[in-house]
């Protein structure tokens, strides 16, 4: 038996997120607490959504405090204002962090923590408050996902909680918001939400509901990511991108990550690299490795990115991906301010926290550690 699932309420298109006032107050919320970051709250789109949050009659208060990769002081913060505001539901607003404080934030408003005690699998049991995540990047699928990770400073490791009760009631991907969104940013977004659904597609734990949804997200992004770098103002585009990252998270909640993502963890919590980028600078070479056991699905990777006609051995795709990573400017790990002697000195550690994610048990092609600890030397430039 395989379980899919997806948020009660998904709105997408532009405008979407100006609705999420009216849904809230007709389902009884009466006090909104939004988690963001003060950049995003200082855009139009942002300002926006909160002015139809107050028209609607629901009374907002905002937590503009996230800042970065979340971490446990940033949630417990969040959690601490929340809980003083007397909020009944909570808003994620902004990218991947803001979402999962605000995931975490709806959680411990409903069961005592500390937040480690849900590390893992369904550990958090059944209520929370109301949730509503609503995306300003086409990157990270929060919106639609069962995820949480934080890092936990005092382990130095990124936390993984794997929840159906972190999965919001309400998903908005409205492109409107990701007009603010940096180039960079986006480059991190967009390889992100490809890879969500490139792994979703080749992971063990794929299934037929996850399958179309990951092969059209490729489609989209690979085509849109491009032409929203190249032109801001194509909104098509960025209208795809928006609906290509959606894909990707339901996707990837339903059938999991693999190797990219268990190797993409520790370059952010022992280095501070930022989650997107890194799965940018893993994909093509982790690709590489795992496509020899799974050609056929690494070839029609390639046909939804135009690339052959789905037959062949995945070869072209690779070369496909890594081109599309190259061509967006994806910066190496030596851009990104990592130090090769500090890197060095750390791959065992990686290679085994890796592992321990669970992602890698994922994928197509397993990799031993020391095969990791290859894999992260080969991809330092």
């Amino acid at each position: 038996m395989r379980e899919f699932r997806v948020p009660g309420l998904i709105l997408t298109g532009a405008g979407s997120s100006l609705g999420i006032g009216r849904i809230l107050r007709d389902r009884g919320v009466r006090h909104a607490f939004v988690v963001s970051d003060w950049f995003i709250l200082a855009t139009a789109g942002a300002r926006g959504v909160l002015a139809a949050i107050a028209d609607a009659g629901v009374q907002v208060t905002t937590h503009d405090r996230v800042t970065g990769e979340p971490t446990m002081e940033m949630v417990e913060r969040a959690h601490r204002d929340c809980a003083t505001a007397g909020a009944d539901a909570v808003i994620g607003l902004g990218g991947g962090s803001a979402m999962d404080v605000a995931k975490a934030v709806a959680i411990l408003m409903a069961h005592d923590g500390p937040l480690t005690r849900f590390e893992g699998a369904e550990k958090v049991p059944g209520g929370r408050v109301p949730l509503a995540c609503i995306a300003t990047t086409a990157g990270t699928g929060s919106e639609v996902t069962r995820f949480v990770i934080v890092t936990d400073e005092a382990r130095d490791r990124k936390m993984l909680i794997s929840s159906w009760e972190a999965m919001p009631d309400i998903a908005v991907a409205d492109p409107d918001l990701t007009r603010d969104v940096p180039s960079r940013p986006m480059v991190a977004a967009g390889i992100d939400a490809l890879t969500h659904a490139i792994e979703s597609y080749v992971s063990r734990r794929s299934q037929p509901m996850t399958e179309p949804l990951a092969l059209s997200a490729i489609a989209r992004l690979s085509r849109a990511l491009p032409r929203v770098l190249a032109n801001p103002r194509d909104d098509e585009a960025r209208a795809e991108m928006s609906v290509g990252a959606l894909e990707a998270g339901i996707a990837f909640s339903n059938a999991s990550v693999a190797l990219v993502h268990g190797m993409a963890r520790p370059l952010g919590a022992y280095f501070g690299v930022p989650h997107g980028m890194a799965n940018a600078v893993l994909l093509p070479a982790v690709c590489e490795f795992s496509r020899r056991d799974a050609t056929d699905r690494y070839a029609r990777i390639g046909a939804a990115m135009g690339v052959g006609d789905g037959s062949g051995d995945g070869r072209a795709t690779v070369t496909a991906i890594a081109d599309l990573c190259r061509s967006v400017g994806v910066p190496t790990l030596s851009d990104l301010g990592v130090a090769r002697d500090a890197y060095d000195l750390v791959l065992g550690a990686m290679a085994s926290d890796a592992i321990a994610s669970g992602s890698p048990a994922n994928n197509p092609r397993i990799a031993t550690e020391a095969e990791i600890v290859d894999l992260y030397r080969a991809v330092w430039v």
